[in-house]
């Protein structure tokens, strides 16, 4: 019986490597960064799809023809679709491994674990912006994971 043999079911052992790969923090990390990505990306198409001004008028020069402005159009939405990608990619992949990390080393399933990861994923996000920017990060994303995390816990 091979280990890639389709035809074959898998053995416990195998069922098990399975699992324990499933759930380990570095796999939850990428699968959330994956999943971040293609909602971000989503996200970044329909804003750019709102908030595109058209093309910048200037006195001197003609306006661009029809299919110039689409191909203008559809450069910025890409460009706008990739950066809100990355960055959700970013906040959820540093999110899901902080709060899995703390979630194995705690050995529990609580509040405190999202608070906590949120503090350090919004500390880290604004750690560029010096020492206040942290604290307010820290407490900003912190509240926003216990909000969320209350709502995704309450009797509906």
């Amino acid at each position: 019986m091979s280990f890639f043999n389709p035809n074959s079911p898998p053995t416990q052992a195998q069922e098990k490597t399975a699992q324990r790969v499933m759930e380990s923090c570095a796999t939850k990390t990428v699968m959330s960064g994956g999943a971040g990505f293609g909602i971000g990306a989503l996200f970044g198409l329909f804003m750019a799809g709102l908030d595109f001004s058209g093309p910048e008028q200037h006195l001197n020069k003609p306006e661009p023809k029809l299919k110039e402005q689409v191909k203008d159009v559809f450069k910025d939405m890409g460009k706008r679709s990739y950066s809100s990608a990355r960055n959700f990619a970013v906040v959820a992949a540093i999110y899901t491994g902080v709060e899995c990390y703390i979630e194995s080393y705690r050995a529990t399933n609580d509040l405190y674990n999202s608070v906590s990861a949120g503090c350090i994923t919004g500390g880290i996000l604004a750690a560029k912006g010096g020492p206040k920017m942290v604290v307010s990060g820290c407490a900003g994303f912190a509240a926003f994971s216990a909000a969320i995390d209350w709502y995704m816990h309450k009797e509906h």
